[in-house]
């Protein structure tokens, strides 16, 4: 999948600037789609090319202008048609801890911990800021009344997909740890 999908998606929250947009990013899609606001800017030029966005300049008194985007019908339509279309493949696990954590053996166990531990930090920083996100999201509601009312239910699911992964690596992380502890006296 490109970025292009991504950045359609996002602008179904409404008009944008690029940098509203990259906030955005930072908030509801990086757990499953991490873009850089270099990216895009580069996407949003090629969409609004393609007809997909309009762009419009905001005059600023002590600013530089900003360009707000938002989708056309034309963008609508693809995003729409992208949703329906099959998934081509699940996708697949790349991960540069898991190829260190494979090639760990007769390395120092403290340098693995080290690492182990940073990545438990950065799930926990995430998780966090997941949560209030959702606790934003819920606005006081249920998650059952949520889900039953909002007009938008995607980025919700979304959000606890980012929740259960991230939940998930530091379930894995804690689980490294104690065998890299049980293991100490051996090594």
């Amino acid at each position: 999948m490109s970025l292009k999908y991504a950045v359609l998606a996002a602008l179904l929250e409404g008009e944008a600037s690029g940098y509203e947009l990259s906030k955005v990013f930072d908030v509801s899609l990086a757990n499953f789609w991490p873009a850089t606001p270099q990216q895009l800017y580069r996407e949003l030029e090629r969409l609004a090319q393609d007809g997909l966005v309009q762009a419009r300049v905001v005059h600023q008194e002590r600013r530089p202008n900003k360009r707000m985007f938002t989708l056309t019908e034309a963008g609508h339509r693809e995003l729409s048609a992208f949703a329906v279309a099959p998934t081509r493949r699940p996708t697949a696990l790349r991960d540069e801890l898991l190829i260190k954590i494979q090639a760990m053996d007769g390395t120092d166990p403290e340098a693995t911990r080290a690492l182990v531990e940073e990545r438990m930090a950065w799930a926990r920083g995430k998780l966090a800021r997941y949560e209030r996100v959702r606790e934003r999201l819920l606005d006081g509601r249920t998650e059952e009344e949520y889900l039953r009312d909002a007009d938008r239910i995607g980025p919700y699911l979304t959000l606890t997909g980012g929740i259960a992964f991230e939940s998930e690596n530091l379930r894995w992380c804690e689980r490294v740890l104690t065998v890299l502890e049980q293991r100490a006296p051996l090594g």
